[in-house]
């Protein structure tokens, strides 16, 4: 289970987000809820920040002349946000991202499209110098509202087994 509590006292409780290693099997789809509407605000913003200077990004005369008609959400936000989805549900326990792999834009993404994600769970394995740990691999996929899929990658991570993670036995 992805979400849940802890009881850390008498009538306390303290969330408890993400798996466990133990957690994952082979086949699983976990679908990440909630979704995300994005603005003209958040691409722009995004495009700024990481000095990204297309102008179909925040120029809307340049991208009314594309073949688009309109501005377009960057790609490494689409990335970000669909990857920012996933966290609580896969790798919110993780001690480490260990890559990404495969990506692939599908389909473009406009101001007030909203996205969901859903990822797969394609291999696990237990890591070889860390036996208190094992190796996830996902695969991850972000859709419009209406069911198009707009990216998809796969991601490895190494996740602790149960009783191992930060917040197991420290008072954080």
């Amino acid at each position: 289970m992805s979400y849940g509590s802890k009881k850390v006292g008498p009538n306390r409780y303290r969330e408890d987000l993400g798996r466990y290693y133990d957690d994952f099997t082979v086949g699983d789809v976990y679908e990440h809820r909630p979704g995300r509407t994005i603005t003209e605000s958040d691409h722009i913003w995004f495009s700024i920040l990481t000095m990204n200077t297309h102008p179909l990004h925040f120029d809307a005369a340049y991208a009314r002349k594309s073949e688009f008609g309109r501005m377009v959400v960057n790609s490494s936000m689409i990335l970000s946000v669909v990857s920012g989805m996933s966290v609580s549900d896969t790798s919110q326990k993780a001690i480490a991202n260990l890559g990404w792999d495969k990506i692939k834009m599908l389909a473009p993404v406009f101001a007030g499209d909203t996205l969901y994600s859903e990822s797969e769970v394609l291999e696990k394995r237990e890591s070889k110098s860390r036996p208190t740990a094992g190796v996830v691999r996902i695969r991850t996929t972000g859709r419009k509202e209406d069911g198009t899929a707009v990216i998809t990658y796969e991601r490895v991570f190494l996740v602790p087994k149960r009783g191992h993670a930060v917040g197991d036995t420290a008072n954080y």
